[in-house]
């Protein structure tokens, strides 16, 4: 296969359909989604025997736990596939939306316009959920997508795509607006993060060596996030049952994701009576515990063994895995200064029942996404009310936090005139 041959083929072809997906209807968009969702529902049996076979090969390679809960389909995953494909064709149409229409002493009104951003290209590994959630929300937005997931999930990928091809056939709409690179060529990424005339722009889903790679070589522009370096602070004003929860939610419900808990905070005020049970839950489901010397003094009177002295490279570690920084701050100060020197920027939350230590977690906390009272695991388009996400950024400009229908639009201005000429 001639790569570059392949790759401006792909590129054009979605150029074409991004043309026809920003002039469809609502319905026949929201008519191929349903379409979607009832293919998956008809292929459920099918679905799981592909990823059983990509499973399997992944095992063979010895890739680690974190990697096999990312790459699973499980019942759960196909269910949330399905509802996240009818919840995005339930939200308003975004596209075409004219908002801020005001009236100009000359006597034209001026206004913007919501459009679609035309072709996106998303790179992604081992997640084959992205390939339903990524197709469904460029789908809506009235984009053409070009999809290259990961060779350990080549199976299920590649009978996703016939689905949803199927889906969009169904709706009359063309299938070449989405379309999945069926390479495992590594040159297949390199020249889709170049093709600036074709793809407007990128969304990598991967870890940091992807994503690092694309930051050096991409010129296409990107919507991503590098680390999910994510905290939760518990504060000396906190309900404790409401901590216990929200901790242990944030770092145990899964491990190998980016809204995960990788550093706790606590109040020196509150450490004393906090801390020991917190420890005792982690612990019991065998979670390492890497400890600053307050939270080891904490720790040990309460007769907790088996800590691990933190290092300062353990401040900006994203372990994926079941291993938690713990560090005992002074106060409400120190733990933003904390989270803002070491943080990525991703999901931090404050456990508190003090309303104004809240707020101005909220607005100092220089994040994508910043919580009150709730685990860090919510940072996820279907639980924002997105339907699904693309991905989550922790950039500034354009898109932040998860990357929904509006993040894959652009505004442009629009005038409406009645004859003026400008004097």
């Amino acid at each position: 296969m001639n790569i570059d041959t392949y790759m401006t083929d792909l590129g054009r072809r979605a150029r074409a359909a991004s043309r026809a997906m920003a002039r469809a209807s609502t319905g026949a968009r929201n008519a191929a989604l349903e379409a979607v969702a009832i293919a998956i529902e008809r292929e459920r049996a099918a679905l799981k025997e592909a990823n059983a076979r990509d499973l399997a090969r992944a095992r063979d390679k010895g890739h680690d736990a974190a990697f096999i809960d990312r790459l699973t389909l499980s019942d759960k995953a196909l269910n949330t596939m399905v509802e996240g494909l009818r919840q995005v064709a339930s939200l308003a149409d975004p596209i075409g939306e004219i908002s801020g229409l005001k009236y100009r002493p000359s006597g034209i009104q001026v206004g913007q316009m919501r459009v679609p951003l035309g072709v996106i290209g998303i790179i992604y590994e081992s997640r084959p959920n992205v390939t339903i959630d990524a197709a469904a929300l460029c789908l809506k937005s009235g984009n053409a997508a070009i999809l290259r997931g990961g060779s350990e999930a080549l199976e299920c990928n590649t009978a996703l795509a016939k689905l949803i091809g199927e889906g969009l056939g169904a709706a009359g709409l063309p299938q070449d607006a989405v379309q999945v690179v069926e390479t495992a060529d590594r040159a297949a990424v390199g020249k889709l993060i170049t093709m600036t005339e074709y793809v407007d722009v990128i969304v990598p889903r991967g870890g940091k060596s992807l994503i690092a790679r694309l930051m050096e070589e991409a010129r296409v522009p990107m919507i991503k996030h590098l680390d999910g370096i994510c905290h939760v602070y518990v504060d000396d004003r906190a309900d404790l049952v409401k901590a216990l929860a929200v901790c242990d939610n944030a770092k145990t419900h899964r491990y190998g994701t980016c809204n995960t808990m990788e550093t706790l905070l606590i109040a020196r005020g509150i450490a004393s009576e906090a801390l020991p049970a917190l420890a005792r839950a982690f612990q019991a489901k065998e979670v390492e515990l890497r400890v600053d010397g307050a939270a080891r003094s904490v720790l040990e009177a309460a007769q907790i063994g088996g800590l691990v002295d933190v290092s300062e490279e353990d401040w900006r570690t994203e372990y994926l895995a079941p291993v938690l920084a713990i560090k005992v701050v002074e106060n409400l100060d120190e733990a933003i200064e904390h989270i803002n020197e070491y943080g990525s920027h991703h999901t931090d939350a404050i456990v508190t029942e003090d309303h104004d230590r809240a707020m101005r977690f909220l607005r100092e906390v220089d994040s994508a996404s910043v919580m009150v009272n709730a685990s860090t695991r919510f940072a996820d388009g279907f639980e924002f009310g997105l339907g699904a996400e693309i991905g989550i950024s922790n950039d500034k400009l354009h898109a932040r936090g998860p990357v929904g229908l509006e993040g894959l639009t652009s505004l442009k201005y629009v005038v409406l005139g009645h004859g003026e000429v400008r004097q």
